[in-house]
């Protein structure tokens, strides 16, 4: 919509400079001035709008008038007094745009392209237009200002999709009516955060990232609030999000918060290099051990694989996800169809179930792949695998989808454009499977009564369609919802949104290889610093199995 403006804006200003006399129109370069701002994010005032209308300064409020009577501009306060306000498109001025925005790209193509000559054009002629006639639209403001004082105070974790939302500050800030307060840190330090946060006798936040792993802790602990206990659950749609994501989501059959990001791990690879290489994409670990041989060539300054292997909660992941690879659960949950039951996890008898056959191959097999890693794979971790993917020195990664955009937003990167998507190949006792992590919003406990009901419409704005695409299109690879993976728009951004779509509907999306148990962040670190032993050739691999086994019991039994 900004493109279809920036050239109406061009256009308009051409007609009336060229063609003498000739007479601005109001309504419509008000309109173009309010709907310009708002996808900007900047405030617009009464004056300001009266200044873009090109006409004399009278003539301009009773058109602004008309269009307010005409339910196309809506008036929002900016002080309590009332006195100062702020102006805001309608909802129907923001469907109105969008087809015209629609309308015009479509007349520009029969009029200037000589006809559908290229695949997206062609998508007009066979139901593409349908599609995009129903594609989400920008968020809308709420109907009243969220009643937040000193602003909304939310805590997350510093990954770019939350990035995302931080530089889309401005634009939400108007949306809901309330300044934004946003505070990011690493992952260890949020999970501390929180926990400090918990122990105040008033929360210093509104909302919190969760990562999905600590849901069982923070519940046990007291630390987040029921969502039915603040807001109809219904008006979130539970059946528009990934089905794994929304699970996780739980505890005890209760939701605890909403997904923000559904950031499966997945297996990129180069396609480029697999075609040249005359290989197949792996969809076995032994398949992918023979392709990292083949394209590992450190003479050339290219290895054959990145993966997390840094000591500690890096690592710990990897381990425990590539257990799920080879079959193995990190505790005794009951095996289902698709895997294991990671919904019913609030028992007695779990144990860890670390020391087995299939754990072994696991951890064989990341031994195995250091012989085709980078020099320093010993301190890599999330971001750090992948931008050597991203500058072209590995062929393939382990990576979530929210670091996608280091190489799909870098048209110098030579894995843009160049990479596919697969879920972990499986090792010969198991199944493919796409690790889900990501973040939900969720609203503390000892968020003040007062601010609860607030707090939740924030939550519900946030987390929205509109609100999860307008984070796509501005850069993040995530999206926990089906609607915004199948819209238009997001589709033609990246082929990652289909991809995970069909590993969804494959079953493949799944969260018990991390499950949500209290103890899991504890589990993964133990993990994590026995594995590094290992990897560094200080003890074999049975005795780091054997030694995680016991510590991580202990910790179970504490």
């Amino acid at each position: 919509m900004l493109d279809v403006i920036g050239f109406l804006e061009a256009f308009t200003g051409e007609v009336e400079t060229s063609i003498e006399p000739s007479a601005p129109n109001p309504y419509f370069n008000m309109a173009m001035h309010l709907m310009r701002s708002h996808l900007e994010g900047r405030v617009v005032t009464a004056s300001a709008l009266v200044a873009a209308s090109g006409v004399p300064y009278a003539t301009a409020m009773r058109k602004l008038a008309e269009m307010q009577k005409g339910g196309l501009i809506e008036q929002r306060p900016r002080t309590r007094s009332g006195r100062s306000f702020s102006l805001h498109p309608s909802a129907d001025l923001i469907q109105k745009w969008s087809q015209l925005s629609d309308r015009l790209q479509r007349i520009a193509q029969q009029t200037f392209g000589g006809g559908p000559a290229t695949t997206e054009e062609a998508d007009y002629y066979y139901g593409g237009s349908y599609m995009a006639g129903h594609s989400i639209q920008p968020p809308q403001v709420l109907p009243e200002p969220l009643a937040l004082p000193g602003g909304l105070r939310i805590l997350v974790h510093g990954d770019p999709t939350f990035m995302v939302m931080e530089n889309l500050k401005r634009q939400f800030e108007q949306l809901v009516g309330s300044k934004i307060n946003q505070r990011a840190f690493s992952i260890d330090r949020l999970h501390e955060e929180t926990l400090r946060n918990s122990e105040r006798a008033t929360s210093r936040y509104d909302l919190i990232a969760v990562d999905l792993p600590w849901i069982g802790e923070f519940v046990k602990k007291g630390i987040l609030l029921p969502l039915d206990d603040v807001l109809d659950v219904d008006r979130l749609d539970p059946g528009d999000f990934h089905t794994a994501g929304w699970r996780a989501a739980h505890w005890n059959g209760r939701p605890y918060g909403v997904p923000s990001q559904t950031t499966p791990e997945l297996f990129f690879y180069r396609r480029d290099l697999f075609a040249e290489a005359g290989l197949e994409p792996p969809t076995t670990t032994d398949a992918v051990l023979e392709a990292a041989r083949a394209l590992h060539d450190p003479t050339q300054g290219r290895y054959g694989i990145a993966w997390n292997a840094a000591r500690g909660t890096a690592l710990g992941h990897t381990f425990i996800m590539t257990c799920a690879d080879f079959g193995q659960p990190i505790v005794n949950m009951k095996r289902i169809a698709g895997g294991y039951d990671a919904d019913h996890l609030d028992r007695t008898d779990l144990e860890p179930t670390i020391d087995t056959p299939r754990a072994l191959e696991a951890a064989e097999y990341l031994k195995a792949l250091l012989d085709f890693s980078p020099p320093d794979i010993l301190s890599m971790s999330w971001y750090e695998r992948v931008r050597p993917y991203a500058s072209g020195r590995v062929a393939m990664a382990y990576g979530y989808t929210l670091l996608a955009p280091y190489f799909e937003q870098d048209p110098s990167s030579p894995a843009c454009g160049q990479t596919g998507y697969l879920p972990h190949p499986p090792g010969p006792k198991g199944s493919p499977v796409a690790p889900v992590g990501g973040y939900v919003l969720a609203l503390p406990a000892n968020l003040p009564e007062e601010r609860r009901a607030a707090a939740g419409e924030a939550l519900i704005a946030f987390t929205s369609p509109e609100a999860q695409k307008l984070y796509v299109v501005n850069g993040s690879r995530t999206a926990p919802r089906y609607s915004v993976g199948a819209d238009p728009e997001v589709r033609r951004l990246s082929t990652i949104f289909e991809a995970v779509d069909a590993m969804s509907w494959r079953d493949e999306l799944q969260f018990w290889p991390r499950p949500p148990i209290p103890e899991i962040s504890k589990i993964i670190s133990i993990c994590g610093q026995e594995m590094h032993d290992m990897l560094r050739g200080v003890i074999p691999p049975r005795d780091a199995l054997e030694r995680a086994q016991a510590r991580a019991a202990q910790v179970m039994r504490q």
